[in-house]
């Protein structure tokens, strides 16, 4: 299937004690991302820049605040059925885990090294190898 443009996504990177929070994503009707393991995130809305859209997503999926910084890295992605840009920034977090799971079934903080061992989306994936990984 081809698309006309690439859907604009934004991914907060929260650190907290040398890991990294990684949300698993609820059932979707798209098999190759249901259940997979993602930085929480979502769509930019026409309107908004990458920032707005971060603090809004979290808000909507976590009734959490964060505080977007620099950019981590970008991905273009393209899947079966969409294709999309990945934009990822470090974000800063209140420091507990007081945020719900609105739309994701479970979540973990991984060190970097346990990060290729999750059940990641091929675009978060790839965010990883390329901006997060340790290397080998």
């Amino acid at each position: 299937m081809e698309e006309a443009k690439r859907t604009r996504v934004v991914a907060a990177v929260i650190m907290r004690g040398g890991r990294y929070l990684c949300m698993k994503r609820g059932k979707s009707r798209y098999e190759y991302i249901s259940g997979r393991w993602e930085f929480p995130g979502g769509k930019v809305d026409p309107g908004e820049n990458d920032r707005e859209a971060l603090e809004r997503e979290i808000s909507e999926e976590m009734d959490w605040s964060v505080t977007p910084r620099e950019l981590v890295g970008i991905v273009d992605y393209t899947y079966p059925d969409f294709s999309l840009r990945l934009a990822a920034y470090m974000c800063e977090a209140p420091a507990d885990d007081s945020f719900k799971l609105l739309e994701h079934s479970e979540y973990r903080w991984v060190t970097a090294d346990e990060l290729p061992e999750l059940c990641w989306t091929a675009a978060d994936a790839e965010l990883i190898s390329r901006f997060i990984a340790p290397e080998e």
